[in-house]
């Protein structure tokens, strides 16, 4: 396998009931690419007594009931399927999507946009030029229900979190830092810099499906003004204003 280093991958118990297998120890597209694809390899396998699988920026979990299978037998089927493939140059799993998020940078709706453009060496066209030409993939859902961190960006957002908290930003702030781009899914405090604003829901608990966005969608931002985004508040209270379509 391409690894990061010879100590990965590597299989790690969480409690008395978990197993994670770790492909780097920090963020890269290899081990994100691997981390997703292993999470949808597990979804496939079916094994008897698990009960839970996710992926992280960088590795994949799996809960599973020890009652019904030892956890010994749990590791050496991991084991198993790691061997199979180099995951670091895995495909991406069928049924990805592409969003289209219409988003509103700078102004109120994004009052460190300029600190953010300026730390990334832009001016605020360039920054908005780089980022709705880019197509961040969802690379994980956390810290919030449905709430995807997505990237990587270009080099030039590589810039760091703030040293004080923002005390609170809304529901579908989009902020930046380390080259990934988040969507909240609702309104919190947040060490990341808030550059824009759209009215798409990370979490619609009133769906059968309450998570919008999976690990592996691709995300291509549209800058609008404060008028449109308005107006996609009035005719869909969803917050839609998206155009998805699949993905290869």
């Amino acid at each position: 396998m391409h690894a990061p280093s010879p100590e990965f991958p590597r299989i790690a118990p969480v409690g008395l009931t978990g197993l994670i297998v770790q492909f780097a120890d920090h963020l890269s597209e290899p081990a994100n690419r691997a981390a997703i694809a292993f999470r949808a390899a597990l979804e496939r396998e079916g094994w008897a007594g698990v009960e839970e699988t996710s992926s992280t920026l960088a590795s994949a979990y799996l809960r599973f009931d020890p009652l019904a299978v030892p956890h010994a037998e749990i590791e050496a089927q991991l084991m198993a399927l790691l061997a199979t493939r180099d995951w670091y140059q895995s495909e991406m799993p069928q049924g990805r999507r592409l969003h289209r998020i219409p988003v509103v940078f700078g102004g109120s709706a994004g009052p460190q946009f300029a600190e953010a453009a300026a730390l990334a060496g832009l001016s605020e066209a360039e920054a908005i030029a780089s980022l709705t030409s880019a197509c961040p993939r969802v690379l994980t859902l956390g810290y919030a229900p449905g709430m995807p961190y997505s990237g990587q960006l270009g080099p030039e957002w590589n810039i760091p979190r703030m040293t004080s908290l923002n005390p609170q930003v809304p529901q579908g702030a989009l902020v930046v830092a380390i080259r990934q781009a988040i969507i909240f899914a609702n309104a919190s405090p947040t060490g990341w810099r808030h550059i824009g604003q759209t009215a798409f829901r990370c979490f619609r608990p009133e769906a059968a499906d309450p998570f919008t966005l999976r690990p592996g969608d691709a995300l291509m931002f549209r800058s609008i003004s404060p008028e449109e985004l308005a107006a996609i508040r009035t005719r869909d209270p969803l917050g839609g204003g998206t155009e998805t379509e699949a993905l290869a």
